[in-house]
């Protein structure tokens, strides 16, 4: 499951397929949860189109 939740997979799909709640889970996995962040905010800046390149270019 905490591959699942690393691999980017929304905490909801999770909670279904393991037979959980989505609170459940969340108890369960808080620690796998918590260590994603960084990679929850990369994601969001690649979907924005944003790169580390366009901040040496300013």
């Amino acid at each position: 499951m905490s591959t699942w939740l690393a691999g980017g997979v929304p905490s909801t799909q999770c909670a279904e397929w393991a037979g959980h709640s989505v609170a459940v889970l969340h108890q369960i996995y808080a620690k796998a949860i918590a260590g994603l962040e960084s990679a929850a905010y990369q994601r969001i800046e690649q979907a924005l189109g944003w790169t580390e390149d366009m901040d040496e270019n300013e």
